[in-house]
């Protein structure tokens, strides 16, 4: 009798001592140290920041685990807790109560996270923090209060992150800072405050100013973990360091020009230049009357649009210059050019007055001849179920409203259409298109006949097979001449816009796809306008179109 009691008192003094014990994670280890009781999650596969841990945890070290999140009211039941590790997860979110009920945290340690931003005001929960490290995250801006709540830190590390321009008012607004330069205070007796911001890509400019007389005029009880701080950009400060480099006021931009009004003849070149300078160094963007269109694709009938040419002409100094060649009389208008920087922004308009060649009477005037007193534009511009969409730009050069007319016309005697339109940027969509058929498409003022660069020719496929062999064909046309279209529906169209004709080219690759279908010889860059005499689309195969000038020549060769 008496040794069983004396086994029930083991079992139950065994169970009482295991039952003292805090609950440990699996695969994690828990200790006690001179602190406190520890546990170490290192490597563990840990979705999520547990919320069973005791309370007796003085430390948590949870590392090298997929945790993407601080949620709030992670560590409700651990109010006791004083050192959070969470270094090298994938933490890229924390969460503005993440750290309530942490009163007694002294530190917070996150490297190796994928951090962009922190909420500051979430500190405030926190207020015996004395070590705060945020290195090697992906932070890059720190906002004027963003230390307004970490009253007793001690040390910051924010080191290796993408911060570019930080003001000096961070730290003028941090109480542990102010705190040591009071003289009331007993600054003699606090301890140093440590700060890391090395191994940040910092942008040298006006915006930076602050900073950079802040870091020279540090001295103790203010220690930098590493004083040399070197500029990354912009290039002309690039590799200095801040004790080094010198940085003017910001500003914000001054524009200026050569002339302010441009007056030219039709078909002339023409170059606005606008000068700006700004710190930090500006942006400049342009707005002028037929910038929508010129900016759909580049083209302006048929003329190639220089893009705008913006370079730095020296410190905080960028021209800009916008290119407009063969100008026409719609080109004529205001041209405004818009710098702007971080500080403000400033505008200044170009007036540009292109006249007709015959204004001018000067011995050397170059002779351009009006087309119809309009400026058109059409073009091709998309693929629909069953057809192809027209655009077109049409102005009047005359002060009166104007109409236009839109002919669409097939070898067909069926298919016609006439359609008008008021002045502008228009579409029209060509549906229902035949196969193996020619079509045109003019467009000229009121009733007057079209002129050259009004008219767009395309000739439809056939049905059948070696649609695939086609589209292969027609790509590289496309390619290389710069004036096939695919449509769908097997139907695929010549462009004839004007610029680009290359009929020789394609006569000659028609007779010899039809012996060997292989890849054509590269097409010269013709701008003979011969299209028009010579309408035809070469296939292999059965989808082969022959033109008259292709037959004749054809049974030239077979007899010699």
């Amino acid at each position: 009798m008496a040794s069983v009691l004396h086994h029930f008192l083991l079992v139950l003094v065994f169970l009482d001592i295991h039952a003292a014990q805090p609950f440990c994670l699996p695969g994690c280890t828990c200790s006690e140290e001179s602190f406190g009781r520890t546990l170490q999650c290192i490597s563990v596969s840990l979705g999520k920041i547990p919320g069973n841990l005791s309370e007796e945890f003085k430390q948590v070290r949870i590392e090298n685990s997929p945790l993407f999140e601080m949620p709030q009211g992670s560590f409700i039941n651990m109010s006791t807790l004083e050192y959070l590790w969470l270094n090298f997860n994938n933490i890229s979110v924390i969460h503005l109560g993440a750290l309530e009920h942490l009163p007694e945290l002294r530190e917070l340690r996150l490297e190796g996270n994928r951090l962009r931003s922190v909420p500051w005001t979430a500190f405030r929960a926190t207020p015996l923090l004395r070590v705060l490290d945020l290195k090697r995250n992906k932070i890059d801006a720190l906002p004027e209060l963003a230390l307004q709540f970490l009253v007793s830190l001690t040390y910051l590390d924010l080191s290796s992150n993408r911060l570019t321009v930080v003001s000096r008012s961070v730290f003028l607004n941090w109480p542990a800072y102010l705190k040591r330069w009071q003289p009331d205070c007993g600054a003699g007796i606090l301890s140093s405050l440590v700060v890391a911001l090395h191994d940040n890509p910092w942008v040298c400019d006006c915006r930076l100013r602050g900073l950079v007389q802040f870091v020279k005029s540090i001295t103790l009880p203010v220690i930098l973990v590493n004083s040399y701080l070197i500029c990354r950009g912009p290039l002309s400060k690039a590799g200095q360091l801040f004790h080094e480099t010198e940085l003017s006021a910001c500003m914000k931009p001054q524009i200026s020009t050569p002339s302010a009004n441009v007056t030219i003849r039709v078909g002339q070149n023409v170059t606005l230049r606008c000068l700006a300078q700004a710190s930090p160094s500006p942006s400049i963007a342009w707005t002028y009357p037929l910038s929508m269109w010129r900016e759909f694709d580049g083209l302006l009938g048929g003329k190639h649009l220089t893009p705008v040419l913006t370079s730095s002409t020296g410190e905080d100094t960028a021209l800009s210059e916008l290119a407009i060649p063969a100008a026409h009389l719609v080109d004529s208008g205001n041209y405004t050019c818009l710098a702007s920087n971080s500080i403000g922004k400033s505008t200044l308009v170009i007036s540009l007055h292109v006249q007709p060649a015959q204004a001018l009477h000067a011995p050397d005037s170059l002779s351009i001849p009006s087309e119809g007193n309009a400026y058109i534009d059409l073009r091709v511009v998309k693929q629909t179920v069953h057809g192809i969409l027209l655009e077109w730009l049409a102005v009047a050069d005359t002060s009166e409203e104007e109409w236009f007319t839109l002919h669409i016309a097939s070898d067909e005697a069926f298919r016609k259409e006439v359609v008008h339109m008021g002045p502008g940027i228009n579409t029209y969509a060509v549906d229902d298109l035949l196969p193996g058929t020619k079509y045109e498409a003019c467009l000229s003022l009121k009733g007057q006949p079209p002129h050259q660069g009004q008219c767009v020719v395309f000739v439809t496929g056939r049905d059948g097979g070696g649609l695939e062999a086609r589209e292969r064909l027609l790509h590289v046309t496309v390619v290389l001449c710069v004036v096939l279209l695919a449509v769908p529906v097997g139907a695929y169209a010549w462009a004839a816009q004007g610029p680009c004709s290359c009929s020789k080219w394609v006569l000659r690759y028609c007779l010899h796809c039809r012996k060997d279908p292989s890849c054509p010889p590269a097409a010269p860059q013709c701008r003979d306008g011969s299209f028009r005499e010579h309408p035809a689309v070469c296939d292999d195969g059965e989808g082969h179109i022959d033109t008259e000038a292709d037959k004749e020549k054809e049974g030239t060769e077979e007899n010699s």
